[in-house]
């Protein structure tokens, strides 16, 4: 019996799931948060995670402590303290700011397909990283991220593409992250064996 499945995302203990959907195979790390997200197909992340205000990709691998959507505290106000949006904490005649959660909520970050996250990278809130994106452990990405570019840093720079700019064309061509489950299954021997090229000159059309 696999470990995973189509129907149920494999959600480890002490895990906080707020307004979020999964699609088939997905896995969330132990004590991980995840609020006002989507998480697509075969995409998982390792302990801890804290992911907000995202959609995630297909085959999405995140490491341990990464941190999506990090939210922001107001910097043009007097106080950039969050009592004046949680002020429902503090006082009983006043109210949550609605607006400023509608605001943070829509600057959603989105990360693309077959990516890959390190340990303890950040993504800042409304960034962009393109299909097949590795970002470095420990980098905080603040700007887009092309196709299969190598992030690192603080703030994050491109360090080297993780396949030339024309063999990730055609694998985006290919978008292989959309085959039927058993397609997959199918191909995995030379999914592990063949080199990019290779694999893409087997199975372009």
């Amino acid at each position: 019996m696999p470990r995973l499945s189509p129907d149920t995302p494999f959600i480890h203990d002490g895990c906080t799931i707020t307004d979020s959907q999964f699609g088939t195979y997905c896995e969330i790390g132990a004590g991980s948060r995840i609020a006002h997200s989507s998480v697509d197909d075969y995409s998982y992340c390792d302990r801890y995670a804290d992911i907000a205000n995202a959609s995630i990709g297909k085959f999405s691998n995140i490491a341990s402590h990464v941190r999506i959507g990090a939210t922001d505290h107001p910097l043009e106000t007097a106080s950039c303290h969050h009592f004046l949006y949680r002020s429902e904490y503090y006082w009983d005649d006043a109210e949550a700011d609605d607006a400023f959660f509608a605001r943070r909520k829509a600057r959603r970050a989105h990360i693309g397909h077959d990516t890959w996250i390190g340990h303890a990278a950040m993504i800042k809130p409304g960034i962009t990283l393109g299909h097949g994106v590795v970002v470095a452990s420990g980098a905080v990405v603040t700007k887009d991220v092309a196709p299969y570019t190598i992030v690192a840093g603080n703030p994050a720079r491109p360090l080297r593409d993780r396949q030339p700019p024309e063999i990730a064309e055609r694998m985006i061509r290919l978008a292989w992250w959309d085959w039927p489950h058993d397609a997959l299954r199918a191909a995995l021997d030379d999914f592990r064996s063949l080199s990019a090229g290779a694999f893409l000159d087997r199975y372009e059309r």
